[in-house]
């Protein structure tokens, strides 16, 4: 890049790492583009995955959503990298900045290689990468389909990347958003063998593995995709740090992975599953738990202090596991990573 392009500089402490910020340019665009791994989840301004504070300097915020950043909060000093543009040169505190362990993001045609229905709702993309040099990324990332008119879809990784190893590919696990333009297609017209463009990895989603404390794995409905591919890492690693998973869903006939991950808990001694069920039916016969999944953790764990939690799925969801988790059960905040699916709907705040 040319220095004389770049309208000013961004620090991120405690690290002390630094980088240019182009004219118009967002922070988290800035960030990215610099390989500086900043903490974010939609990049839309609809998540607050992004947000942190800032020391010293000024900026201006895009359009975003009052629930990512309050006035309150903006007040207060807190800033959406994914929204805000520098005005001056910027300090900003995250203690979440990676530095060797952020891959290079990367455009990349691919194939179809497989569909399957999961569910009623949700597609396994079974998808084939250039075979000429690996794509690196770390589990629980996601990626984006560039769609033709520019728009993008985002979705994460539901494999680990040692499988990569065998056979280059991804999985997906995409639900039907009925009327949405890309996954009526995905539904409906999609075929094996049609080309892609995808780009990633995005995301600050991934097991922080200098830290022994043991794991409150939160997911909602296809929020499992990455959550899977965090316990294939685990496994395939020989971390053995305890693992509470938590996955909710409306119906029973919603657990698309129920019997792989209870051989997984088979496997893995430190794992416990806990599937909660909001919406049974007399006619399913379900017996297992029910309600809201955030509340079924919160039943269980008096204190999370000394835990990390890895939430992933509907906003609503992450949001209230967010609050209530580092509110009412002592989980420090920077102990709480989550990655919220949000939708278009989502990121145009309907």
């Amino acid at each position: 890049m040319n220095p004389a392009a770049s309208a000013h500089q961004v620090t991120v402490q405690p690290s002390g790492r630094t980088f240019a910020v182009q004219e118009g340019e967002t922070l988290l665009a800035a960030a990215i583009r610099s390989g500086i791994g900043l903490p974010y989840g939609c990049k839309d301004g609809a998540c607050g995955s992004c947000k942190c504070r800032k020391l010293s300097g000024s900026v201006e915020h895009g359009p975003h959503q009052q629930k990512a950043l309050s006035e309150a909060e903006e007040a207060a000093g807190f800033v959406l990298t994914c929204s805000a543009r520098a005005l001056t040169d910027v300090v900003l505190e995250s203690r979440q900045v990676t530095d060797e362990s952020n891959y290079p993001v990367r455009k990349l045609p691919v194939r179809v290689q497989a569909l399957e229905r999961l569910t009623h709702d949700v597609m396994r993309v079974r998808l084939q990468l250039p075979a000429s040099d690996a794509f690196r990324y770390h589990a629980g990332q996601y990626i984006e389909f560039i769609l033709k008119d520019g728009a993008r879809r985002a979705y994460s990784m539901a494999n680990a990347p040692h499988t990569q190893e065998a056979a280059p590919g991804v999985e997906l696990h995409i639900r039907h958003m009925p009327g949405g333009r890309f996954t009526d297609h995905v539904f409906g017209a999609m075929k094996e063998k049609e080309i892609l463009r995808v780009e990633g990895p995005f995301g600050s989603f991934f097991l922080r593995e200098d830290s022994d404390k043991p794991l409150v794995f939160l997911a909602s409905g296809t929020g499992m995709a990455p959550i899977k591919a965090l316990l294939e890492h685990m496994r395939h690693k020989g971390i053995d740090r305890r693992v509470a998973l938590y996955w909710g869903v409306r119906r029973p006939g919603d657990l698309y992975l129920d019997a792989w991950l209870r051989e997984m808990a088979a496997q893995m001694p430190n794992l416990s599953y806990v599937p909660v069920v909001s919406d049974a039916l007399a006619e399913d016969g379900w017996s297992g738990r029910t309600g809201f999944v955030h509340q079924a953790v919160l039943d269980d764990f008096a204190d999370l202090s000394g835990h990390q939690v890895y939430a992933c799925g509907a906003p609503v969801v992450v949001d209230a596991a967010r609050a209530s988790y580092c509110g009412e059960r002592g989980l420090p905040d920077e102990e709480f990573f989550a990655d919220a699916f949000t939708s278009e709907a989502d990121k145009l705040g309907d």
